[in-house]
């Protein structure tokens, strides 16, 4: 029996997804959490076998979850499921120890087969996104502009973007607040803005925020 935790901060969500798997006789959901930190602690203590992830979520958010789930001495796999098909979330969440990566949206019986792949250690990317990260790999291959980033940069790009303060920022990611500013103007630096409301404008445009 694999056994599942879904995190995701909308309660529906993780209701749907919990009747699609539970209806499977090899799948066993053993925990819910909403949010990266919540997820943790679940995780360190329940030792799932797979763990469903969204990237947006309060907090540390998905990346910094996906990394330090993934680090855990049970090692559970992790599937993304997120909106954001285009580059960089899908190579950043790869980076960062994901097996699995999928759009929302798509068909059930994909999940269920990218949670059956990533327990026996197989990757599992959709279609979609593969076809998307193989062209973009291509000399000449189309990237974004929020590539130029690095991984802890976007992290603290996205916490910026859902209005987080630098001293909540700092909290979360175990920085110090100045350390969180130098990140923050190098961001700005990088993708040419001057302010926070520039930087979500630009997240906006490339598809990296969801809308409400």
């Amino acid at each position: 029996m694999i056994q599942v935790m879904l995190v995701d901060d909308h309660e529906l969500i993780r209701i749907a997804l919990g009747k699609l798997l539970s209806e499977a006789q090899d799948i066993n959901i053993v925990a819910e959490a909403g949010s990266g930190e919540e997820a943790l602690d679940k995780a360190r203590r329940i030792r799932p076998d797979v763990i469903i992830l969204d990237v947006d979520m309060p907090g540390m958010g998905g990346v910094e979850a996906t990394r330090r789930l993934t680090a855990l001495p049970n090692k559970p796999k992790v599937i993304v499921i997120s909106v954001h098909s285009q580059a960089p979330y899908p190579q950043r969440l790869l980076a960062a120890g994901a097996l699995g990566y999928l759009p929302k949206g798509g068909r059930a019986e994909e999940v269920l087969a990218a949670v059956r792949s990533v327990y026996k250690g197989h990757p599992y990317i959709s279609p979609q996104i593969a076809g998307d990260l193989a062209l973009a790999s291509l000399p000449g291959g189309r990237k974004a502009p929020l590539e130029c980033l690095s991984p802890r940069e976007m992290q603290v790009m996205m916490m910026l973007t859902r209005g987080q303060s630098t001293q909540a920022i700092a909290e979360t990611l175990n920085i110090s607040t100045k350390t969180v500013f130098t990140h923050r103007y190098r961001i700005y630096d990088k993708l040419g803005v001057d302010n926070d409301v520039a930087l979500t404008h630009l997240a906006m445009r490339y598809g990296m925020l969801e809308g409400d």
